[in-house]
């Protein structure tokens, strides 16, 4: 599964370890309704299903942006709204903003 308008850092980037904790503390043993999106079917390239995510009540998604432990991904965003929640997460210095220069996850993953 991936999140949809999002992208985490990569387990070896900084913060990619600590943004997993954080999905994971939000939705481990929750219900939690995945919502697939319609663009390309619902699926990557590697074939995971892209989808906007609640665990108890909350959209993941939005979550992991507001905690400053993922990037709003500017290729394929549709909400608006998650801009401002990473503003504030940066205005805010909360997760990977914490970081002088982080590196969004789609360059760190280009300059491999």
């Amino acid at each position: 599964m991936r999140l949809a308008e999002v992208d985490a850092p990569e387990h070896r980037q900084p913060f990619g370890d600590r943004s997993k904790q954080a999905l994971a503390a939000l939705c481990f043993n929750q219900r939690a309704e995945v919502r697939p999106i319609a663009a390309g079917g619902g699926l990557d390239r590697y074939g995971r299903t892209v989808a906007h995510v609640s665990c108890n009540g909350l959209d993941a998604n939005a979550e992991q942006v507001r905690a400053g432990m993922a990037w709003v991904f500017d290729r394929y965003v549709n909400d608006r709204s998650l801009y401002r929640l990473q503003d504030e997460a940066r205005a805010s210095r909360r997760g990977l903003w914490r970081d002088t220069g982080p590196v969004p996850p789609w360059e760190w993953r280009r300059a491999r």
